[in-house]
Protein backbone atom coordinates (compact mmCIF):
# COMPACT_ATOMS: atom_id res chain seq x y z
CA UNK A 1 0.00 0.00 0.00
CA UNK A 2 1.28 3.42 -0.87
CA UNK A 3 -0.45 5.70 1.61
CA UNK A 4 -2.90 4.30 4.17
CA UNK A 5 -4.71 6.55 6.61
CA UNK A 6 -6.61 5.21 9.59
CA UNK A 7 -9.29 7.63 10.77
CA UNK A 8 -10.47 7.42 14.36
CA UNK A 9 -14.06 8.49 13.79
CA UNK A 10 -14.88 10.49 16.90
CA UNK A 11 -13.69 13.52 18.82
CA UNK A 12 -15.09 12.32 22.16
CA UNK A 13 -12.29 12.79 24.73
CA UNK A 14 -12.66 9.41 26.46
CA UNK A 15 -13.44 7.35 23.35
CA UNK A 16 -11.92 3.95 22.66
CA UNK A 17 -11.79 4.45 18.89
CA UNK A 18 -8.32 6.06 19.04
CA UNK A 19 -7.07 3.02 20.97
CA UNK A 20 -8.48 0.73 18.25
CA UNK A 21 -6.96 2.94 15.53
CA UNK A 22 -3.48 2.75 17.08
CA UNK A 23 -3.74 -1.02 17.56
CA UNK A 24 -4.88 -1.35 13.93
CA UNK A 25 -1.85 0.68 12.82
CA UNK A 26 0.44 -1.73 14.70
CA UNK A 27 -1.23 -4.67 12.93
CA UNK A 28 -0.67 -2.97 9.56
CA UNK A 29 3.03 -2.57 10.38
CA UNK A 30 3.11 -6.22 11.46
CA UNK A 31 1.76 -7.03 7.97
CA UNK A 32 4.74 -5.21 6.43
CA UNK A 33 2.97 -1.98 5.47
CA UNK A 34 2.89 1.58 6.78
CA UNK A 35 -0.06 3.53 8.10
CA UNK A 36 -0.77 6.84 9.77
CA UNK A 37 -3.64 7.72 12.09
CA UNK A 38 -5.87 10.76 11.92
CA UNK A 39 -7.52 11.28 15.29
CA UNK A 40 -10.60 13.48 15.05
CA UNK A 41 -9.87 14.69 18.58
CA UNK A 42 -7.15 16.75 16.84
CA UNK A 43 -9.61 18.69 14.69
CA UNK A 44 -9.55 22.45 15.13
CA UNK A 45 -12.26 23.27 17.67
CA UNK A 46 -14.00 25.67 15.30
CA UNK A 47 -13.60 23.69 12.05
CA UNK A 48 -17.37 23.32 11.54
CA UNK A 49 -17.51 27.11 11.22
CA UNK A 50 -14.09 27.96 9.83
CA UNK A 51 -13.41 25.15 7.31
CA UNK A 52 -16.73 24.17 5.73
CA UNK A 53 -18.92 25.53 2.95
CA UNK A 54 -17.97 29.11 2.06
CA UNK A 55 -14.88 28.74 4.26
CA UNK A 56 -13.61 25.65 2.45
CA UNK A 57 -9.83 25.76 2.19
CA UNK A 58 -9.50 28.75 4.53
CA UNK A 59 -8.55 27.02 7.80
CA UNK A 60 -4.82 26.21 7.71
CA UNK A 61 -5.05 23.69 10.57
CA UNK A 62 -7.89 21.79 8.92
CA UNK A 63 -6.14 22.02 5.55
CA UNK A 64 -3.26 19.92 6.93
CA UNK A 65 -5.75 17.08 7.54
CA UNK A 66 -7.53 17.77 4.25
CA UNK A 67 -4.23 17.47 2.36
CA UNK A 68 -3.34 14.22 4.13
CA UNK A 69 -6.71 12.78 3.15
CA UNK A 70 -6.31 13.93 -0.47
CA UNK A 71 -2.88 12.29 -0.70
CA UNK A 72 -4.03 8.93 0.71
CA UNK A 73 -4.67 5.93 -1.52
CA UNK A 74 -6.58 3.86 1.04
CA UNK A 75 -8.52 4.58 4.20
CA UNK A 76 -9.61 2.65 7.25
CA UNK A 77 -12.40 4.21 9.26
CA UNK A 78 -12.76 3.18 12.89
CA UNK A 79 -16.49 3.74 13.23
CA UNK A 80 -18.05 4.05 16.68
CA UNK A 81 -21.79 3.76 17.04
CA UNK A 82 -23.51 6.91 18.29
CA UNK A 83 -27.29 7.20 18.38
CA UNK A 84 -27.84 4.47 15.79
CA UNK A 85 -25.28 5.81 13.31
CA UNK A 86 -21.76 7.24 13.30
CA UNK A 87 -20.66 10.47 15.02
CA UNK A 88 -21.71 13.73 13.42
CA UNK A 89 -18.14 15.00 13.68
CA UNK A 90 -17.08 12.31 11.19
CA UNK A 91 -19.73 13.49 8.73
CA UNK A 92 -18.66 17.11 9.23
CA UNK A 93 -15.03 16.06 8.67
CA UNK A 94 -15.98 14.36 5.40
CA UNK A 95 -18.01 17.42 4.39
CA UNK A 96 -14.86 19.54 4.78
CA UNK A 97 -12.86 17.43 2.33
CA UNK A 98 -12.57 18.14 -1.37
CA UNK A 99 -15.55 16.54 -3.11
CA UNK A 100 -15.39 14.20 -4.91
CA UNK A 101 -11.61 14.04 -5.46
CA UNK A 102 -10.70 12.94 -1.93
CA UNK A 103 -12.40 9.56 -2.36
CA UNK A 104 -13.00 9.00 -6.07
CA UNK A 105 -11.55 5.67 -7.17
CA UNK A 106 -9.86 5.09 -3.81
CA UNK A 107 -10.33 2.16 -1.42
CA UNK A 108 -11.79 2.19 2.08
CA UNK A 109 -12.29 -0.30 4.87
CA UNK A 110 -14.50 0.04 7.94
CA UNK A 111 -14.22 -1.32 11.47
CA UNK A 112 -17.25 -0.99 13.73
CA UNK A 113 -16.84 -0.33 17.44
CA UNK A 114 -19.60 -0.44 20.02
CA UNK A 115 -20.25 -0.86 23.70
CA UNK A 116 -23.26 -3.03 22.89
CA UNK A 117 -24.04 -5.99 20.65
CA UNK A 118 -24.62 -4.34 17.25
CA UNK A 119 -20.99 -3.55 16.57
CA UNK A 120 -21.87 -0.36 14.77
CA UNK A 121 -23.70 -2.21 11.97
CA UNK A 122 -26.03 0.65 11.13
CA UNK A 123 -23.24 3.20 11.36
CA UNK A 124 -21.07 1.25 8.93
CA UNK A 125 -23.99 0.89 6.55
CA UNK A 126 -24.61 4.65 6.62
CA UNK A 127 -20.92 5.43 6.14
CA UNK A 128 -20.63 2.91 3.30
CA UNK A 129 -23.45 4.73 1.48
CA UNK A 130 -21.67 8.07 1.88
CA UNK A 131 -18.28 6.75 0.79
CA UNK A 132 -19.84 5.04 -2.24
CA UNK A 133 -21.59 8.31 -3.12
CA UNK A 134 -18.19 10.04 -2.92
CA UNK A 135 -16.73 7.48 -5.34
CA UNK A 136 -14.84 5.21 -2.92
CA UNK A 137 -14.80 1.43 -3.17
CA UNK A 138 -15.55 -0.09 0.24
CA UNK A 139 -14.13 -3.46 1.26
CA UNK A 140 -16.84 -5.99 2.06
CA UNK A 141 -15.22 -7.34 5.24
CA UNK A 142 -16.30 -5.01 8.05
CA UNK A 143 -15.32 -6.36 11.47
CA UNK A 144 -17.74 -5.52 14.24
CA UNK A 145 -16.01 -5.09 17.58
CA UNK A 146 -18.86 -5.45 20.07
CA UNK A 147 -18.64 -4.94 23.84
CA UNK A 148 -15.32 -3.29 23.12
CA UNK A 149 -14.37 -2.47 26.72
CA UNK A 150 -14.22 -6.18 27.56
CA UNK A 151 -11.96 -6.84 24.55
CA UNK A 152 -9.24 -4.41 25.64
CA UNK A 153 -6.38 -4.54 28.11
CA UNK A 154 -4.87 -1.09 28.22
CA UNK A 155 -4.04 -0.06 24.66
CA UNK A 156 -4.29 -3.56 23.25
CA UNK A 157 -7.10 -5.63 21.82
CA UNK A 158 -6.94 -8.96 23.64
CA UNK A 159 -9.96 -10.68 22.09
CA UNK A 160 -8.33 -13.20 19.73
CA UNK A 161 -11.28 -13.34 17.33
CA UNK A 162 -11.15 -9.55 16.90
CA UNK A 163 -7.43 -9.60 16.15
CA UNK A 164 -8.01 -12.41 13.65
CA UNK A 165 -10.76 -10.46 11.88
CA UNK A 166 -8.62 -7.32 11.74
CA UNK A 167 -5.66 -9.24 10.31
CA UNK A 168 -7.92 -10.77 7.66
CA UNK A 169 -9.25 -7.33 6.77
CA UNK A 170 -5.73 -5.90 6.55
CA UNK A 171 -4.65 -8.70 4.19
CA UNK A 172 -7.70 -8.07 2.01
CA UNK A 173 -7.10 -4.31 2.08
CA UNK A 174 -3.49 -4.77 0.99
CA UNK A 175 -4.69 -6.84 -1.98
CA UNK A 176 -7.70 -4.56 -2.67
Amino acid sequence: MKNLLIISGTNRPDALSPVIAQHYARLVVEAGQQAEVIDLRDLPADFAFSALYENSGKNPDFNVLRDRMAAADKFVFIVPEYNGSFPGVLKAFIDGLEFPATFTGKKAALVGVSAGLLGSSHAMSHLTDILNYCGAHVLARKPRLTKISAALAGDNIVEASYIDQLRKQIAELIAF
